[in-house]
């Protein structure tokens, strides 16, 4: 259940969450002068939590081993050229008839 693998890609979440959440609260706070720097990283430590129990919550719903509640789509399939046929020979024309 809690699998090395779960914990890489929870951590991975969490850091991007709480970097996404960070950033949007400093560029909207600049913007209307009211968040500084505490503020942001309190919403930003908010919503890594919440990444974390979000992931933590999907274990039972999506691929094992995965925060994920989506299954991965399958490979491409490729599809294999075609082989060139074989040049055909000319077919010798009809005779007309006199």
């Amino acid at each position: 259940m809690f699998t090395r693998r779960f914990w890489i890609l929870t951590a991975e979440r969490m850091i991007k969450t709480f970097a996404q959440t960070l950033a949007g609260v400093l560029v909207a706070g600049a913007t209307m002068s009211v968040a500084g720097w505490k503020t942001a990283l309190s919403a930003a430590a908010l919503a890594a939590i919440v990444s974390v129990l979000t992931s933590i919550g999907s274990l039972k719903i999506g691929p094992a081993d995965s925060p994920s509640v989506v299954s991965p789509a399958p490979a491409p399939v490729t599809p294999v050229p075609a082989t060139p046929a074989a040049p055909q020979a000319e077919a010798a024309p009809l005779p007309v008839a006199a």
